[in-house]
């Protein structure tokens, strides 16, 4: 008999606290000011009669500007991340605890890009400012209802997450930029850790409600930050710099992710369990072709690009 969502909660916190302890020995502190370059800041227009910004100010290529842009309004909606997975998890004992250690290093990420972007002019402050405003007034919701797809999610998630900033960062050509979004990334990877160790006591706890879970997750997958304006448009920018696409996210997310929790190596589904895993090869190979197309076509843009040159 399938455990109930309430009683799969309480069976995981004794792996919260253990996987808990662990990060709290592996994560390492940090401060958002050490990685801005404040020498190279100056006064904007406005109060303090400074220069406005100009497009020439930025030294970033425009898919890396765009790229950060997008993950910086991502990492904003965090109020909206909290609320999310404080209603599922709780604030008591052990996922209280984690819940707000989480919040708490996210919230680092969104100070430090954005004073980054500020203090190095790379980015239009207004027009940031206007965007950060109409996507954390739609805030974000998930559309997983229980606690299993939620940990699926933020399982995939943060490894998304932790792939395009270290992405962003190369495709900058900045080395400061680089840096800090290697810092960034290095938290991300540790919150990705926590949660792929949760869901994987799932699997042991109950196979065939979690696999279910998984699949529902995998074949809906959308970013965080896919509500922002625009989005469609940025998120075609930065696949088309390699920065993150359908197959970073099939081999570099979905696939690792997967190996771990032995998806495709369990024997002890029943029916429904098998109908999920087979739904969920389905779409991986699908989602493959796909993947193969987009590469080949992106390469034969580029091609054409470097012989009109």
């Amino acid at each position: 008999m399938a455990m109930t969502q309430t009683e799969l909660l309480h069976a995981l916190e004794p792996v919260v606290e253990v996987e808990l302890n662990r990060h709290e020995k592996v994560a390492k502190e940090w401060f958002p000011h050490e990685y801005i370059p404040w020498s190279e800041g100056r006064n904007f227009d406005g109060i303090y009669g400074g220069e406005a910004w100009e497009e020439g100010h930025s030294k970033l290529p425009e898919a890396a500007r765009v790229s950060l842009i997008v993950n910086l309004l991502t990492e904003d909606n965090l109020p909206s991340y909290h609320h999310e997975i404080a209603t599922t998890f709780g604030r008591d004992g052990a996922w209280g605890t984690w819940v707000h250690r989480w919040t708490a290093e996210e919230d680092r990420h969104g100070t430090a890009l954005r004073d980054y972007l500020t203090v190095t002019r790379a980015v239009d402050p207004v027009a940031l400012e206007r965007a950060r405003m109409a996507h954390m007034e739609s805030g974000f919701m998930t559309e997983y209802d229980t606690m299993l797809q939620q940990l699926a999610y933020v399982s995939f998630q943060e490894l998304a997450t932790r792939i395009a900033h270290r992405n962003t960062g190369r495709a900058s050509g900045e080395e400061g930029c680089e840096r800090l979004l290697a810092r960034i990334a290095a938290d991300e990877n540790l919150h990705m850790l926590f949660y792929r160790n949760l869901l994987k006591a799932a699997f042991e706890l109950d196979p065939n409600q979690t696999m279910r879970a998984v699949t529902d997750v995998v074949t809906t997958f959308q970013m965080p930050g896919q509500g922002m304006d625009g989005f469609a448009r940025k998120a075609m920018i930065i696949a088309n710099e390699g920065i993150y696409d359908l197959r970073l996210h099939l081999d570099d997310v979905l696939m690792p992710v997967l190996r771990q929790w032995s998806v495709f190596d369990k024997t002890d589904l029943d029916a429904d369990g098998e109908k999920a895993r087979e739904e969920l090869s389905e779409f991986l190979a699908k989602a493959d072709a796909t993947a193969a197309k987009f590469v080949e076509r992106r390469e034969e843009r580029r091609a054409r690009a470097a012989a009109r040159q």
